[in-house]
Parts: structure tokens; C-alpha cells; sequence
């Protein structure tokens, strides 16, 4: 992995700690809309974490194969990415 580990892992550390405190919502029966608020924040920490590790990719994996003139596989990992997050 080529994204800075000192920015991603706190991000997942977060999220981590919030969903263990969603798990703790459900289990003590708490409001709906407060763990559906919990929910979207993890997802949002999750969202932020994946444009690190992404960026990265591109601005090294997908640089270096584009450098050398193989970058097909690289674009085809990168479109299959982008349908499975358009669906």
C-alpha cells in the first residue's frame, strides 16, 4: 500500500470506535435516528480513508504503470473499482 498509514489508520481506528458504539446503541435499544446518525458518520469516515488510499494508488501504481506504458491492467482494476461503486 502506497498511502500514508499515519492518515489512513486513525481514520480506521475512528470508524472502528464508532462502530463499537453502534453495536452498543443496538444492544441498549437507543433512538433510531441517533445510531442511523452514527452509522452515516462511519461511512464518512470509511469514504474519507478509501479517497487516501485511492489517491495514492493513482499517484503511484497507476503513475508508474502509465510510465512504462502498462497501464492497461491498472486502468481496467480501476474502472471494475468505479462500476462497483456506481451500482
Amino acid at each position: 500500500m502506497k498511502a500514508d498509514k499515519a492518515e489512513v489508520l486513525p481514520l480506521l481506528k475512528t470508524a472502528k470506535g464508532h462502530i463499537e458504539g453502534i453495536i452498543r446503541m443496538v444492544e441498549d435499544d437507543r433512538y433510531c435516528m441517533d445510531i442511523s446518525n452514527q452509522i452515516f458518520a462511519v461511512e464518512a469516515l470509511m469514504r474519507k480513508a478509501n479517497k487516501v488510499v485511492l489517491r495514492a494508488h493513482l499517484l503511484s501504481c497507476i503513475y508508474a504503470a502509465a510510465k512504462s506504458g502498462d497501464v492497461d491492467k491498472e486502468i481496467d482494476e480501476l474502472v471494475s473499482l468505479l462500476n462497483t461503486l456506481m451500482k
